[in-house]
């Protein structure tokens, strides 16, 4: 499942919109090729009936894990715009992080040996403000996402500090006050941060 656009904010464009690394599935997989080989093996064997029925409830309940994890990956997004880091996840309830380009300080990526072969690693995202340090799981080539945050991060910060132009500034600031707003209300942003932005934009 994608990130909804309409949760966008005017003129902001998605860069990456990722689900965790297929990594995110092999617990509940081999749970369920353990329980079926258990299976056969007790079918070839003619085990007792309760046997199998013990059995035949671990592949439901492998099953069930599965479909529950799937859930979980397709509705866990990690999303970077032309504005900000966006953290979602949840299949009824939603919850999630928020972390304006701006605000970013320094992005580290983490790979283990294994992690390397297999292409997925952790970002560590350190910010201003009250999200201060993030670490984000399970994303699919940490290296190349790091690469793509950086270039969003200068290509937002060329838009907002640009200066070229006196209008095009004013609506830069204006587009910014919206963004702001629109997280405040979000709850993403507490008001004190909000008008420490607020007089950051204006006083620029």
């Amino acid at each position: 499942m994608a990130y909804p656009k309409k949760l966008l904010n005017d003129y902001e464009t998605i860069k990456v919109d990722l689900h965790p690394h297929w990594w995110f599935f092999v617990r509940p997989v081999l749970a369920l090729i353990a329980s079926v080989a258990l299976g056969v093996v007790a079918v070839i064997f003619e085990a007792h009936k309760y046997v199998l029925w013990v059995v035949v409830i671990l592949i439901v309940a492998s099953l069930i894990w599965l479909a529950a994890r799937y859930a979980k990956w397709s509705t866990t997004n990690f999303v970077i715009t032309s504005d900000r880091i966006i953290f979602r996840n949840g299949v009824i309830a939603k919850s999630g992080i928020e972390i304006p380009l701006e605000n970013v300080n320094t992005v580290l990526s983490h790979q283990s040996v294994f992690e390397r072969l297999i292409g997925a690693g952790d970002l560590l995202i350190e910010s201003a403000g009250e999200t201060g340090q993030q670490r984000f799981t399970d994303i699919r080539g940490p290296g190349d996402i790091q690469n793509m945050l950086h270039a969003a991060r200068e290509d937002n910060n060329a838009r907002m500090y640009s200066g070229n132009d006196g209008q095009r500034a004013a609506t830069d600031v204006a587009t910014q006050l919206e963004k702001l707003e629109g997280m405040l209300e979000r709850g993403t942003l507490t008001q004190e941060e909000f008008d420490t932005q607020k007089r950051r934009l204006l006083s620029d």
